[in-house]
């Protein structure tokens, strides 16, 4: 696999530091375990999902984790006492962990599981400072009668 040198970046921009980082995550092979499968799917402006393939995993054997925009969400399997005798194991029943870094202002909603599909919903919500706003513009200026300034309130 091809590696990224991103020490120009470094060396040029002030103040991406987090940008950066992401850069780095996602140039480095630690996600490289497929396990297991997922969609990401947008299903407002300002809402996803995530869907998890966790087949054979209880409620109880997953955890969802959010901390400092990272989504972490593991699968802990427990151990099975019970002697099984598989003439072919498809099914991965394997201990995972699997992380999403999610934007500013992105927060988990809910979460479920579902015919071993695991969905979380992420929504956007921007604080009301960030949202757009609609800025009255008032004028002052004073209207013309017939050629002469008059102030607005004597003008009837």
């Amino acid at each position: 696999m091809r590696t990224i040198d991103l020490s120009p970046l470094y060396r040029s921009v002030v103040g991406f530091d987090r940008l950066a980082s992401l850069l780095d995550a996602a140039a480095s092979n630690e996600a490289a375990s497929g396990y297991p499968p997922y969609n990401i799917e947008r299903t407002d402006e300002n809402a996803y999902r995530i869907e998890l393939a966790v087949a054979g995993f209880k409620p109880d054997e997953l955890s969802i984790e959010v901390k400092e925009n990272l989504l972490t969400v593991t699968g802990r399997k427990t151990a099975n006492d019970e002697a099984k005798r598989y003439l072919h194991r498809g099914l991965a029943e394997r201990n995972f962990e699997r992380r999403f870094q999610l934007a500013d202002y992105v927060v988990v909603t809910d979460a479920a599981l579902a015919d071993g599909l695991l969905s979380i919903a992420l929504k956007r919500e921007l604080p009301e400072a960030l949202k757009p706003r609609t800025i009255e513009i008032k004028s002052e200026a004073a209207p013309l009668i017939e050629g002469k300034k008059v102030k607005a309130d004597k003008a009837a």
